[in-house]
């Protein structure tokens, strides 16, 4: 199966140049050009590394990673940016990027930096949690498996079993829980979050989410 990128570039010449370049050498892209649009993507396919470029438009590269690492994910990622500056480099390690490379670069080099970053990270990080026999989900693809099939659940539902794995034992309460699920133009509600509850506990044995009545939710440790 093809390795998939995620491709975060506005100019729309580069971004093809890199597309055609990669795609000659195996690889399957996703051709985004701002941050909202990467979003989407991320949430809804699986993705094995991404390059970002930072000043993009709608939400930049640095504010996109930012979100993905405090929500937990692990995708690995390479900045291909104009920006040079020691600062702005920090900055991109600070964050969670693998790698930086500055603009203008060498697809050759690129594609070296590509296969060196997903070498190292095959198997590295562990993404699968088994919460049950034959109950599986990957943290970074957020695919729900029971025996071997995969499970329908809500972007949101996944999200929030994604939340509850993370911090298996903690009482999350309901503030913790409306601010990794809602973005902060959507209205939270309660309402909603009792049926992704309900459909998570349907899918993965309802003992495994505790009610800690007016205050939240804590997922059960074995």
């Amino acid at each position: 199966m093809k390795k998939t990128i995620l491709l975060l570039e506005d100019d729309r010449q580069l971004n093809d140049t890199v597309c055609q370049f990669l795609e000659y050498h195996g690889y399957a892209i996703y051709q985004v050009y701002d941050g909202y649009e990467a979003e989407e993507i991320v949430y809804e396919r699986h993705i094995d590394m991404m390059l970002l470029d930072i000043r993009v438009p709608r939400l930049d590269g640095f504010a996109f990673l930012k979100k993905l690492r405090d929500e937990g994910s692990v995708i690995p990622a390479i900045y291909i940016s104009s920006l040079n500056s020691v600062e702005d480099v920090t900055k991109g390690f600070a964050i969670g990027c693998e790698d930086y490379i500055r603009k203008p670069f060498a697809l050759k080099e690129l594609l070296v930096r590509i296969e060196s970053l997903l070498s190292r990270h095959h198997g590295a990080q562990k993404s699968t949690v088994g919460i049950s026999d034959g109950v599986v989900f990957d943290l970074r693809s957020l695919a729900l498996h029971k025996d071997g099939s995969p499970v329908a659940l809500r972007t949101k539902e996944l999200k929030l079993l994604r939340l509850f794995l993370q911090r298996q034992g903690e009482l999350l309460d309901y503030q913790a829980i409306y601010e990794a699920l809602w973005e902060y133009d959507e209205e939270p509600s309660s309402a909603s979050l009792r049926t992704y509850i309900k459909s998570l506990r349907a899918a993965i044995g309802k003992e495994k989410i505790v009610t800690v009545k007016n205050i939240g939710y804590r997922f059960a440790q074995e």
